[in-house]
């Protein structure tokens, strides 16, 4: 059984800073893509960032430049560094973990992320 933890989420002003991370547990074969995802009030689940396990991050281009994600394989943690936080990140977020050899896929339980003045 995998489980994803994620934490770090809450309440920012406009231009500031947040930090999530996302722990993962159990059953996890060393290739695999962790990555973060964000769903706002009447949209769908958007991909935000993602990083394989051999360290190739993809982001989303409305991120790019703003946002760092990074991975500790030795924890199986991912974290997600948000910078110069807009309104319009204002969503759930969502860890993902896919294991590629098995081809199943993994979800945490979000946290949200309010920018607001």
């Amino acid at each position: 059984q995998v489980q994803l933890v994620e934490s770090g989420g809450g309440l920012v002003q406009p231009g500031e800073s947040l930090r999530l991370s996302c722990a993962a547990s159990g059953s996890i074969n060393h290739i695999n893509i962790m990555g973060w995802y964000r769903q706002a009030p009447g949209k769908q689940r958007e991909l935000v960032a993602r990083v394989s396990s051999s360290g190739s991050p993809i982001y989303a281009d409305f991120v790019k430049g703003r946002f760092i994600i990074s991975r500790d394989n030795a924890k199986n943690t991912v974290y997600l560094q948000m910078n110069s936080l807009k309104p319009e990140d204002t969503a759930d977020y969502y860890c993902n973990l896919h294991l590629v050899v098995y081809g199943m896929e993994y979800w945490g339980k979000g946290t949200l992320v309010t920018v607001s003045s």
